[in-house]
């Protein structure tokens, strides 16, 4: 039994997480996702170099290019 809200994606659930430009600008919890068990949201620059690490919990973000 998962105590997320339901509809919504477990916080920090993964190591890597693909994003797009419509998730710009970006931060760690991402919208969607469940905030009860998560660290403060912190925005996070990933335009230059196309990814980025969270500093709180370490999940990769990887800017997808289409």
């Amino acid at each position: 039994m998962s105590n997320a809200v339901e509809g919504t994606i477990e916080a920090n659930a993964q190591n890597r997480y693909e994003v797009t430009v419509a998730d710009l600008p970006l931060h760690c919890p991402m919208d969607g996702m469940s905030l009860w068990n998560s660290h403060p949201r912190v925005f996070l620059q990933i335009e230059e170099k196309g990814e980025v690490v969270c500093p709180y919990c370490g999940a990769e973000y990887v800017l997808l290019k289409k």
